[in-house]
């Protein structure tokens, strides 16, 4: 029988997997832990990109599935998603009996993860907690840290908010992003080493990318779904207005992102965007070779206050979705007014500054995570700080 430590890692989404795939490799790596890798959600869905996919490429065996994704995309299908998940993760951790479970980050179904591992008295392990957004996944975030007992933030800010919020100090640790890590090893790459169109697909005009491009990434914003089509439609007109080649990505599974994909879908039928392709999906490290070689970033994504921090990629981020997330000095802010967007990117396009941060570290995360989830006692009872 064996001693290894197991530890289970539950990936929900597309931007989940990036966050931690060098996390589930460290783990994997390790002589003293084995991996028990849960995919669910909508990482399992085609129209999102199908993380799956890239999971299983990279080499990482799934021990379990969990389809719990409920048709909607509204707070109603959210709030039912998540309870499917408890019910689904629940029956999954009572069969592989796991002696720590990993949560990331805030979105919403990653809520039912940390009520399933918590009512079943195990450890649990919650990365990228203590930040702040002032969305829906600052209350899941939040709640999250209240129910993990190990915490591995990503920045010294979010470590002191973890104890603000009356964790035990000795239990939080400033890790670092692990997708940082990725982002340190394609900033070594000094050329864009293949061809999306090719390799991708995707839809629209295959515009030549040998002057630069932009690259956008805009998501729905929780408490403000209701007007996800007139935000998007705004980044529409502003980048049909700019006419620069640029790569445009799908919407997250939130609520909204029906407006925002049909803002999208509606666009394109009545304007020909001459300049523009829409990809669906992406792996990691070929997104982010992508964004390093690119313009800049317009949207609204965390990889423009992360990863893009780190390799020092303009960003235009547009509304509230990162607000007061730490930021590098690569951040432009912007509302969702159409001028106010080509005003930003016109500025970016004429000051091709790079200025690099190290505000979520510097590309270690995974390894140290790694050590710590080998090296912390086994527990799941709390002592609040207060």
């Amino acid at each position: 029988m064996s001693n290894k430590r197991k530890i289970a890692v539950v990936i929900t989404a597309r931007p989940s997997y990036s966050r931690v795939k060098t996390v589930l490799a460290a783990i994997k790596k390790h002589p003293e832990l084995d991996l028990q890798l849960i995919v669910a959600a909508s990482a399992l869905l085609d129209r999102y990109g199908s993380a799956v996919n890239y999971i299983e490429k990279d080499g990482f065996e799934i021990a379990a599935k969990v389809f719990n994704v409920l048709e909607g995309e509204n707070l109603t299908a959210a709030a039912k998603t998540t309870g499917i998940g408890i019910l689904e993760l629940s029956t999954v951790f009572d069969n592989l009996r796991p002696d720590i479970v990993v949560t990331v980050a805030d979105r919403f179904e990653t809520m039912a993860t940390a009520i399933s591992a918590s009512y079943m008295n195990i450890p649990l392990a919650h990365i990228q907690g203590g930040e702040v957004t002032g969305n829906i996944d600052e209350k899941v975030r939040h709640a999250i840290t209240k129910l993990a007992d190990y915490h591995f933030v990503a920045s010294e800010n979010a470590k002191q908010r973890v104890i603000k919020l009356g964790e035990n100090p000795e239990m939080v640790f400033n890790t670092g992003c692990p997708s940082i890590d990725i982002a340190q090893s394609v900033s070594q790459k000094k050329a864009l080493d293949f061809n999306p169109y090719q390799k991708y697909g995707g839809v629209g005009s295959q515009p030549d990318l040998s002057n630069g491009y932009l690259v956008v990434m805009q998501h729905p914003v929780t408490n403000e779904y209701q007007d996800s089509r007139s935000h998007i439609e705004a980044t529409l007109r502003a980048v049909m207005q700019i006419n620069q080649p640029t790569l445009w990505f799908w919407p997250n599974v939130d609520a909204g992102a029906d407006g925002t994909s049909t803002g999208i879908r509606s666009f394109r039928e009545k304007y020909t965007m001459e300049n523009v392709h829409f990809f669906k999906n992406m792996e990691g490290d070929d997104f982010l070779n992508l964004l390093h070689h690119s313009k800049g970033l317009i949207g609204n994504s965390s990889v423009g206050i992360r990863e893009c921090a780190y390799l020092g990629v303009p960003v235009v981020n547009i509304g509230s979705r990162q607000n007061r997330r730490d930021r590098g000095v690569n951040v432009i802010d912007v509302s969702y007014e159409e001028q106010e967007i080509i005003t930003a990117v016109t500025s970016v396009l004429q000051n091709q500054i790079r200025n690099t941060s190290e505000v979520y570290g510097g590309g270690n995360a995974g390894e140290r995570i790694a050590e710590l989830l080998k090296e912390l006692p086994l527990q799941f009872h709390k002592t609040i700080m207060y």
